[in-house]
């Protein structure tokens, strides 16, 4: 007999559907899976024959083929342990059949017929959900992960012979509830607090401008100068996620299993710090089993690389397509997987190898041809891409000894919400009737976003303006990347200063915030 059971394959961040058909028939008795199974999904034989005994079932003594349809995907991981032991009860009789093909199952059986959870929850739920399906059964462990979903009936069980029950009628399951804005509306772990930071008023104040318009930024200073300390302050500052980002983020981490037991949902904005030995692949993604990497792990927060030159320079330039399209693709030969990458991107670096070239206090002890080889590690297109550069000197002894304290974190982050609200007003076409319309993937919600056609649209320039640009742009001789990045800082430097239009006092530091571009 052939009973059909429902089940899900990830490709990607995205799912489809995948029927489990089991034929169970007289010969010797095997038990083969067919349709592209990984190896963990062959072994998942040998779990479900001991999860079915040790559960007080039947388990056929006969000839027992599986499919996974369709065939041509490959099947990952032991998700498939439920679907088949479920396909396997309704083949023998043990279950009703009808009632099976209503559910789609997803989970891991362990030996003893317990259902352990799984990786990747609520991607392969939302691809019930667009399916047009909307009852699955997953382990009680991802059942907020899963019912997060609205649409979506999710059943959590912690057994296999509870869902037996379930699926005859004998036991009772109901659907199980979360409710999002008690999620949404928790208490956030605290961050560390700007008033903490002694000096580095210039650098305060690049922060919160790539804060308040969705900024790359880049650091230069001697050894303890502060940029890790003012790096680890910037998730702190930046404006609370809406649910829609925490549902993408939380895909992310679901997909590369980093969800907690505790925190299935994540609402606080990831901040990476991946060491400067990572390899491309841990950085971008991919390796045999494509899975996120620190890139998109890092998406709607911040991703912080220390000793940006020490970054290989393949993992470097690789950075280059998903700074400036938000998304990061990898290419196999028989598949193409995307994950999302929109992030803030904050290098911290030193002035040269030994970390004292322009001190005023330690002398330098590389040659120029040291200082040239290990500044040129930042490619000119990879600096082109990052908005804001700026110096943290190092601090005097008054400066540390001072008690007093500037700005909190909580103060700037008002300013910088202030100014993002205003962006999403300008950016949703409510300020104009003539604005530019955007739509989907190509949604700008802050002006780093902005592309070309939105840069001339809001960044327009009085007459004396666009002449300080102009002279700037031919001493500097800046790219056209550059002319775009500073036009899009300005805007921001406006925008928290209440201004309508870009005047000669933020273009003046936007350029500041080209250091590098200067010194190449």
């Amino acid at each position: 007999m052939i009973a059909i059971v429902k089940s899900t394959v990830l490709h990607g961040l995205d799912g489809q559907i995948v029927e489990v058909e089991v034929d169970v028939s007289k010969g010797l008795p095997c038990f083969d899976i067919v349709g592209l199974p990984d190896a963990s999904v062959r072994e998942a034989k040998d779990r479900v024959r001991a999860a079915i005994k040790n559960s007080g079932l039947e388990f056929p003594v006969m000839r027992i083929t599986v499919n996974l349809a369709p065939a041509d995907l490959k099947k990952e991981g032991p998700i498939y342990d439920l679907p088949i032991a479920v396909g396997i009860l309704a083949a023998t009789g043990q279950l009703p059949m009808e009632r099976c093909r209503r559910f789609v199952c997803l989970g891991e059986l362990s030996l003893n017929g317990a259902l352990r959870g799984i990786a990747g929850v609520l991607p392969n739920v939302l691809a019930v959900r667009e399916a047009s399906l909307s009852e699955v059964v997953v382990p009680a462990e991802n059942a907020v992960e899963a019912a997060l979903v609205e649409g979506v009936n999710v059943f959590a069980a912690g057994s296999l012979s509870e869902i037996v029950g379930f699926i005859r009628g004998e036991e009772d399951i109901a659907p199980y509830k979360v409710d999002v804005h008690t999620l949404m509306s928790g208490i956030l772990s605290e961050e560390p607090d700007f008033a903490d930071v002694k000096g580095q008023q210039a650098a305060k104040r690049a922060l919160e401008i790539a804060a308040a318009g969705g900024h790359n930024l880049i650091m230069t200073g001697s050894p303890g100068s502060g940029k890790t300390m003012l790096a680890r302050r910037l998730p702190g500052i930046l404006p609370d996620m809406t649910f829609e980002e925490s549902l993408e983020v939380t895909k992310i981490y679901s997909l590369a299993g980093l969800l907690r037991s505790g925190t299935p949902f994540i609402k606080q904005r990831p901040f990476r710090t991946p060491h400067h030995t990572a390899s491309t692949t841990g950085l971008i993604g991919g390796g045999r089993i494509p899975r996120p990497g620190e890139i998109s792990l890092a998406h709607q927060g911040v991703l912080f690389m220390d000793e940006m030159p020490e970054f290989s320079k393949d993992a470097l330039e690789a950075l280059r397509q998903p700074l400036e399209d938000g998304v990061v693709t990898i290419t196999r030969t028989n598949a193409t997987f995307t994950y999302p990458a929109r992030l803030m991107l904050v290098g911290a670096l030193n002035p040269c190898p030994c970390g004292y070239y322009g001190d005023p206090t330690r002398e330098c002890s590389c040659t120029p041809h040291q200082v040239q080889r290990y500044m040129a590690r930042l490619s000119g297109p990879l600096l082109d891409r990052i908005d804001i550069h700026v110096e943290t000197p190092r601090l005097s002894y008054d400066e540390i000894s001072f008690l007093g304290k500037g700005d909190t974190s909580a103060e700037i982050k008002k300013r910088v919400e202030r100014t993002r609200a205003m962006q999403r007003e300008r950016f949703t076409g409510m300020g104009s009737n003539k604005s530019p319309k955007h739509s989907g993937a190509n949604q700008v919600f802050c002006n780093a976003h902005m592309g070309a056609r939105e840069v001339r649209f809001y960044c327009k320039l009085n007459k004396g303006t666009g002449v300080l640009l102009k002279d700037a742009f031919k001493r500097f001789g800046l790219s056209a990347r550059s002319h775009d990045r500073i036009l899009k800082v300005a805007r921001t430097i406006a925008d928290l200063a209440g201004s309508e239009g870009i005047e000669e006092v933020h273009i003046a530091e936007a350029l500041q915030y080209r250091l590098m571009d200067m010194r190449l």
